[in-house]
């Protein structure tokens, strides 16, 4: 249970703040001993019940509001290399579903309700739909299908959505395997379009742009996960066309999508913005360059989603995140 998790994850922070300032207490107290002074334990010792509740209090807010707390962030893209025609042409950007952190299929379905308010021309999902298994997403069928844009629902793989944290799939041969399965469900089931290594063209009357679609690639920062991106191939016969790239892990936009592709616009997820922020500051940036909303560099934009759903059971100062872009031609 959930709830559980949560409770062992905040006694377990908790105590590791609760230690600092009793170590600190205890050096003071050898030295005193060297020294012969005496240091008083009651100062040091309130600190560190107050620091243990503060933490087992944030986490607990986090597990219980946090996590269903929603945003939407509406981005504006402009370039001369937008067609004409796409001016004011909407995406959402949604990623890390991981819709087995909800219990509740009725939380679920008020963040994706947002995602259909935003009345987009496309969704861009990002990856992850699950965390361990298969066995969550049947609960939120009906909820995930109801998902909607006028030109449907666009998926990628992220590194959990090859089961590679689930100890019933031993080799990479069963762990492509079980990925292929959920392939086959967003296609067939959901009725999603699935790019693995892929690109799909969107038109609209004489002009066109590319989504091009990578499995999860690491690029080198934070954790290292399964390697199955091939960018070149996704990228293929794209040459020349307003592009954009859906990649999980966004330290691949620095490893290869910027020195090896034209792409304009990136769009990962992966982080979940370590789901907390300190005053507006990610966690996720002690591993991270970008982890956390848009970069921009020589006209091309990165946009690191925060995810909607959790891999730890809180989110706290870290809503999840529904992004709107907005393209424009200069």
């Amino acid at each position: 249970m959930w709830w559980r998790s949560a409770i062992c994850t905040g006694a377990i922070f908790g105590t590791l703040v609760w230690l600092i300032p009793n170590v600190l207490w205890l050096l003071g107290w050898i030295a005193g001993r060297v020294f012969s002074y005496r240091l008083p334990y009651a100062p040091f010792g309130w600190t560190a019940l107050a620091f243990l509740l503060t933490v087992l209090g944030c986490v607990m807010y986090g597990h219980y509001h946090g996590r269903f707390v929603t945003e939407v962030n509406r981005v504006e893209y402009a370039g001369t290399d937008v067609p004409a025609a796409f001016d004011g042409y909407k995406i959402v950007h949604i990623s890390d579903l991981h819709v087995d952190s909800f219990e509740d299929t009725a939380e679920l379905k008020k963040i994706l309700d947002k995602v259909n308010e935003q009345q987009a021309d496309v969704i861009l999902f990002t990856g992850d739909m699950t965390t361990g298994n298969m066995e969550g997403i049947h609960q939120h069928e009906a909820t995930l299908k109801a998902m909607q844009a006028r030109e449907g629902v666009v998926s990628v793989m992220g590194n959990h959505d090859f089961f590679i944290y689930d100890p019933q799939y031993r080799t990479t041969r069963e762990r492509c395997a079980a990925a292929d399965t959920l392939t086959s469900y967003e296609r067939d089931v959901l009725g999603w379009t699935v790019l693995r290594n892929q690109s799909l063209m969107l038109h609209r009357g004489a002009d066109s742009i590319a989504v091009a679609g990578v499995d999860n690639i690491n690029g080198g920062q934070g954790f290292k996960t399964i390697q199955k991106g091939d960018l070149g191939k996704a990228m293929t016969g794209l040459d020349g066309i307003f592009t954009i790239v859906m990649t999980h892990d966004p330290s691949h936009w620095r490893a290869e999508v910027l020195p090896q592709s034209h792409a304009q616009i990136t769009l990962s997820g992966h982080t979940h913005a370590a789901q907390a922020r300190l005053l507006g500051w990610s966690l996720a940036n002690m591993s991270f360059n970008e982890c956390d909303g848009r970069y921009d560099h020589d006209g091309r934009m990165l946009y690191v989603n925060a995810g909607i759903g959790c891999t730890a059971p809180f989110r706290i100062g870290c809503p999840a995140e529904i992004t709107l872009i907005t393209l424009h031609r200069k």
